[in-house]
């Protein structure tokens, strides 16, 4: 709650929710990323809302977060168990493999499968 939000009157309560919803904006964003010296977060199909409030632009980010390494390790890529095991199930390789196929192909399912099927 912001300070002094008790006293305010209901007038200047509507204009500054006026305010508010004048000053947000809905982006079409299909993906963002946010780096940091050791890894990625990234949100694939996320909601995003950008706000300017005095002068200062503000992001919302509402979606469900990935992450990934930089390099300089052994797994440059965080891939979803669910995805493994989609992949393993569909090309009837083990665990293993289907991971490898993962890693290989960015994370892309669909990908993977084709190529651990030969296509």
């Amino acid at each position: 709650m912001m300070p002094g939000m008790g006293r305010m009157n209901p007038r200047m309560m509507k204009k500054l929710q006026k305010q508010l919803k004048n000053s947000t904006e809905d982006i079409d964003a299909t993906e963002v990323i946010i780096r940091t010296k050791d890894k990625e977060i990234y949100f694939n199909n996320p909601s995003v809302t950008s706000m300017n409030m005095m002068g200062q632009q503000s992001y919302q980010i509402v979606g469900e977060p990935q992450e990934r390494g930089l390099g300089g390790g052994e797994e440059t890529t965080s891939i979803p168990e669910e995805d493994i095991e989609l992949v393993a199930s569909q090309a009837g390789v083990s665990h293993e493999k289907a991971k490898e196929a993962l890693e290989e192909c960015g994370g892309e399912p669909a990908e993977a499968i084709i190529k651990l099927m030969g296509g």
